[in-house]
């Protein structure tokens, strides 16, 4: 087989292999904004900020050690520190906080 062959055959399996699919959740209950009480009462607003703050204090309160989170692709995006040092990102679920893989 040719260098040619073999390269074009190469770019060819390598355009064939499936990327590597970034987590996705359902989302939270953030889109009316607001907090809801029981019986529709709504009190204030939260913007994006505060719902970056609260996610933060959720994953701490669980022991993720995390630096800063955010909404992403339906998941909360969290920079988690590493026992060594450094940080890694994680993803969580918005209504369980369970870590998406």
């Amino acid at each position: 087989m040719s260098k040619k062959l073999m390269s074009v055959f190469a770019l060819a399996l390598l355009a064939a292999t499936p990327a590597t699919a970034a987590p996705f959740c359902t989302g939270g209950d953030w889109g009316s904004g607001g907090i809801r009480i029981s019986g529709g009462i709504r009190i204030g607003t939260i913007d994006s900020d505060d719902r970056h703050e609260i996610n933060l204090m959720r994953l701490r309160r669980i022991g993720v050690d995390a630096t800063r989170a955010e909404e992403w692709n339906g998941c909360i995006r969290a920079f988690v520190r590493q026992p060594g040092g450094g940080e890694i990102m994680q993803f969580f679920d918005p209504n369980t906080l369970e870590q998406v893989y």
